[in-house]
């Protein structure tokens, strides 16, 4: 081989790479010993496999499982179970094609695969030691705090997308002042089962403060993320919240961050938070009910002149009319 070839070679497969690292479906090129020879990004944050531990080896082998009376043909998409690198499962569609060369002989294997993001009859969570799947919520800000700091290194070192959903409940304050502490925590307690509902099958909640919620996804871009906090939003006003006898409507305020390669923004999680905190501001001084994810660069500007550490204002109008919107 010349040198000539050997350099338009590197620069072929740079392009390759940079190809597939575009695709938001994951992709995997096997040899035709099922070897991986290509891992691109969207399938490193869809499993939470890196492309360092696969490399030249095979497929984990509980990576996905394919229902083995499936008559279709082998080359047709499917729908499968995908094994999280932690251990949850998520519904997918997956499609296998075999590589031949001009003679028709095998020499690899294309794999692509995307998550089935709304599939209500699927199964969500985490497998326990009898096979039962569990919901993927924290109970306490230290565990939550866990997640966020290998959500954060997987970032920095592997850059496997990830935001945070920073979530208020609107009336809290003035629940804690008209039902006490007990009827509060109730309340937290049938907010945080309805925001399971509409959890991602990778996605973690934990309580963040007093009276506040964090959610951390693994939506690719903002623009996902901000359909996903809608979608939570208006999920949120289906709690039913009854107390002696009385029953509330229920909303909350969402604020969302994306870590992005952006230098505008303190580039540490806990400038990641801040920008979801800041937000999430911004949405309960429109009014609550809202959803504002912003662009890392304007953050900035949603800046409402003091920290909330825990505790919103409670000055907010008692009616959510309006639908859960974007600010």
């Amino acid at each position: 081989m010349t040198e000539h070839t050997e350099i338009r070679a590197e620069i072929l497969v740079e392009i390759l790479e940079a190809a597939l690292g575009a695709v938001e479906e994951g992709i995997a090129v096997l040899d035709s010993e099922s070897r991986v020879l290509l891992w691109n990004p969207a399938a490193a944050a869809i499993t939470g496999y890196h492309s360092s531990d696969l490399l030249y080896r095979s497929l984990p082998e509980n990576l996905y499982k394919i229902d083995e009376h499936h008559t279709g043909s082998p080359e047709r998409p499917i729908s499968v179970l995908l094994r999280h690198a932690q251990g949850h499962v998520l519904p997918a569609m997956l499609r296998r094609t075999q590589l031949r060369d001009a003679l028709g002989k095998r020499f690899g294997m294309l794999v692509r695969f995307h998550p089935v993001e709304e599939v209500d009859s699927m199964p969500h969570g985490e497998m326990d030691d009898d096979g039962n799947l569990q919901k993927h919520v924290e109970s306490s800000q230290a565990d939550m705090q866990d997640r966020l700091d290998q959500a954060w290194q997987d970032w920095t070192l592997n850059r496997i997308p990830f935001g945070l959903l920073w979530i208020t409940v609107d009336q809290a304050a003035t629940l804690r002042r008209t039902h006490g502490h007990d009827g509060s925590e109730a309340m937290l307690g049938i907010v945080e089962r309805t925001l399971l509902h509409a959890l991602r099958p990778t996605e973690m909640l934990g309580r963040w403060g007093t009276h506040e919620f964090l959610v951390l996804s693994h939506e690719r871009t903002r623009e996902m993320l901000d359909a996903h906090a809608r979608h939570v939003c208006e999920l949120a006003r289906t709690a039913d919240f009854r107390w002696w006898g009385d029953r509330v409507s229920l909303s909350v305020s969402v604020g969302g961050a994306q870590a992005a390669e952006d230098t505008s923004w303190d580039c540490k999680l806990s400038g990641l938070l801040k920008r979801a905190q800041t937000a999430m501001q911004a949405a309960v001084y429109a009014g609550g009910n809202t959803v504002v994810v912003p662009e890392a660069k304007m953050t900035a500007s949603l800046e409402v002149g003091r920290d909330i550490p825990g505790d919103t204002p409670d000055n907010r109008p008692e009616s959510r009319e309006q639908e859960c919107s974007q600010s």
